[in-house]
């Protein structure tokens, strides 16, 4: 198939520090090539793929502009301006791709589908916004629990996040101390995460993301008075920083306090071999098993103690969870098997009623 991938315009692909959402289409991208497909990747420059590049902003923009329309409008346009040429449009940008999206399948003649995947968390203006657009957009879920939590669209398929297992190194030997990583926010909750730690009587590795002024206030209003001589913070680290940090340290830390859609550092935790402790909030009950792989707990007082008892757990199990249910190529064939369902729809639709779904 003749495929373009969308990616957001804000960071290179795969991004250099933070940046799950461009860590998986990098993955993707790479993974369609690989497999025979002919693909097109619209990200910024500076971005590395095996894919054909096409960047609208080399560099990407300002991260200090992160959410500017301006930017999303005018990349997402690049993109799709030509997209009678492909055979499938897969966008992972913001809502100004799958808006653009909807007008292109509902006005272009000949539009190729347009495939979105849902990399978000379901709030009411979400609900209401891809209601809107279920009908000329093909949604993709990241996990079984963001698709239950909203049954009153169509999805297309669900297909977990993966990633490349060679760059995560099983580590046996694991360190007395935590890590955690997330952006500055009260959803990822980083501080409760240093008490966690402190109650553990353990140090904490921080690697964080706070670029953006909500970040940056947050961190210095709610993060700034928890932090003890126990903690390390790290910033735009290295992905071979990361992962070092995820080997050693006896476990993940994630208090989260919102119904994570995926939640990659999880999976990237369980391929070092270390055992994850959660929350139990949207799709971490999905990719931790309770007790083989970590431990999910809803208050502090509990994932305090479940850090004492990460070290019961086997790190070949842990990594074993993350070969067999979140690999790059089990990604890549998820969404190989959606593009040639849709794409097979299409063409049936269109040779038995002479027109698409759309009327065209």
């Amino acid at each position: 198939m003749r495929i373009a991938e969308i990616a957001p315009v804000w960071y290179s692909v795969p991004p250099e520090g933070y940046g799950g959402i461009e860590l998986v289409v990098s993955l993707l991208a790479d993974g369609l090539v690989e497999r025979g497909h002919d693909v097109t990747l619209f990200a910024s420059g500076r971005s590395l793929t095996k894919a054909t590049l096409v960047s609208q902003f080399d560099p990407p923009p300002p991260s200090s502009e992160l959410g500017d329309v301006w930017y999303d409008a005018e990349h997402v346009l690049g993109a799709l301006l030509d997209c009678a040429e492909f055979d499938v449009v897969h966008d992972h940008s913001g809502v100004v791709g799958p808006a653009m999206g909807a007008l292109v399948a509902a006005l272009v003649p000949h539009a190729p589908p347009i495939v979105h995947t849902l990399h978000g968390p379901w709030t009411p203006r979400a609900r209401r916004f891809y209601g809107f657009l279920q009908d000329r957009v093909h949604l993709v879920a990241i996990s079984d629990d963001q698709r239950a939590a909203n049954p009153d669209v169509r999805y297309a398929g669900r297909v977990h996040n993966g990633i490349d297992l060679s760059a995560y190194e099983l580590v046996e030997d694991k360190e007395d101390f935590l890590v955690y990583i997330g952006r500055a926010s009260p959803e990822k909750a980083p501080a409760l995460a240093i008490e966690v730690a402190r109650r553990a009587g353990l140090p904490l590795a921080m690697i964080v993301k706070r670029n953006e002024p909500p970040e940056r206030a947050y961190w210095d209003e709610v993060v700034t008075p928890a932090l003890h001589d126990g903690v390390e913070v790290f910033e735009h680290v290295t992905h071979k920083v990361k992962a070092e940090l995820l080997g050693r340290a006896r476990a993940l830390v994630l208090p989260i306090q919102w119904p994570e859609p995926f939640g990659l550092v999880m999976v990237e935790a369980m391929a070092c071999g270390t055992p994850v402790v959660a929350c139990p909030a949207g799709a971490a009950p999905e990719l931790v098993v309770d007790g083989e792989t970590g431990f999910l707990r809803h208050d502090v007082e509990g994932l305090a103690a479940a850090v004492g008892r990460a070290g019961e757990l086997s790190p070949r199990a842990c990594r074993r969870r993350a070969v067999e249910r979140f690999s790059a190529p089990a990604m890549v064939a998820g969404y190989e098997a959606v593009f040639g369902r849709i794409t097979a729809a299409r063409v049936s639709r269109t040779r038995h009623c002479g027109r698409d779904r759309w009327g065209r």
